[in-house]
């Protein structure tokens, strides 16, 4: 009986890696699945970018095995090269060609022919909205314009997994939602994405699973939801129309921190139905009338700083 191909695209054991004496790696294991989009988020200096350089085949690992869209990255590393794309925290855009002969260059570099090339350029500028800016300079192009040349640059080669190390850093809010909706469309496609950020919302909206990595370990993986659900913290926020009413509300309720300067009571709990039924029955049976209320869960920032004891931060800086 043959057994099912795998659906992994990233396979990843005991992954080791040392700079002079420090650990920065210490045998991590990730495994990520075809089509998705897998999210490795940690403090500055976890070793982020240290990973996507190993698997990108850019830097040697100290141990440990890894298979990129099936191919082992020890023993084929020209093989997972071919498969693989890669866009990093600094652009690789040329600025003194044009966006079209940055991307014809990259078509060159992957051995296109050239009506191949041609075809692929024109739909890439197309697909990314830079038609009409393709013979510029790159050096005249906004931020968001250059990450998205940059990642079209990437996909000259149609690769099946691209690492995205903090794409959209310094972009404006509309860039972010362009460059997220991109991405959204390469999954759709059956693309692989493996993305570094430090915007935990952007690994919140994209990813399908998520991993911590902290001193050089993972200290967490799941789904986002997974990882938020695991994390205490969950408040329900109540303010009153007046200080009798908080007070009345206090005394009914047990374990809550109230703000006397904005008439507010915080009484810990996870926001579900059936915990805020019973809630706003003790306040109506005790006579109590709220103001308002509203729900705190937790998020990926919770879980961050639950599991790290670090706020986020700016980015790592590259090995």
């Amino acid at each position: 009986m043959t057994s099912a191909p795998s659906r992994s695209a990233i396979s990843v054991t005991g992954l080791r890696k040392s700079f002079g004496g420090k650990v920065v790696l210490d045998g991590i294991d990730l495994e990520v699945e075809a089509g998705t989009t897998f999210s490795l988020l940690g403090p500055n200096g976890a070793g982020k970018t240290t990973a996507v350089r190993i698997l990108s085949t850019l830097i040697g690992s100290d141990g440990g095995r890894a298979r990129i869209a099936g191919h082992d990255l020890a023993k084929e590393p020209g093989a997972v090269r071919r498969a693989i794309g890669v866009t990093g925290q600094f652009s690789a855009v040329d600025d003194l060609l044009t966006g079209e002969e940055n991307l014809v260059l990259m078509a060159d570099l992957h051995h296109l022919g050239r009506a191949e090339g041609k075809e692929r350029v024109s739909e890439l500028l197309g697909r990314f909205e830079l038609v009409e800016a393709a013979g510029r300079q790159a050096s005249t192009y906004s931020g968001g314009m250059r990450r998205r040349l940059d990642l079209a640059m990437t996909l000259v080669g149609a690769p099946r997994v691209i690492f995205l190390d903090e794409p959209t850093t310094g972009l404006d809010p509309r860039s972010r939602h362009t460059m997220w909706q991109t991405i959204r469309d390469l999954v759709a496609d059956g693309v692989t994405i493996f993305l570094t950020t430090q915007y935990l919302d952007e690994a919140d909206e994209l990813a399908d699973r998520v991993a911590v990595l902290d001193h050089g370990k993972l200290v967490a993986e799941g789904t986002p939801e997974e990882l938020k659900r695991g994390i205490p913290g969950g408040q329900v926020r109540l303010r009153f129309g007046d200080v009798a009413s908080l007070d009345a509300a206090a005394r009914a309720l047990d374990g809550g921190t109230r703000d006397d300067e904005a008439l507010t009571l915080r009484i810990p709990g996870d926001g579900g139905v059936p915990a805020l039924r019973a809630l706003l029955g003790r306040l109506e049976r005790a006579g109590i009338e709220v103001e308002e209320l509203s729900v705190h869960t937790p998020d990926l920032d919770d879980v961050f700083f639950a599991l790290t004891g670090h706020p986020t931060g700016t980015k790592e800086t590259a090995r």
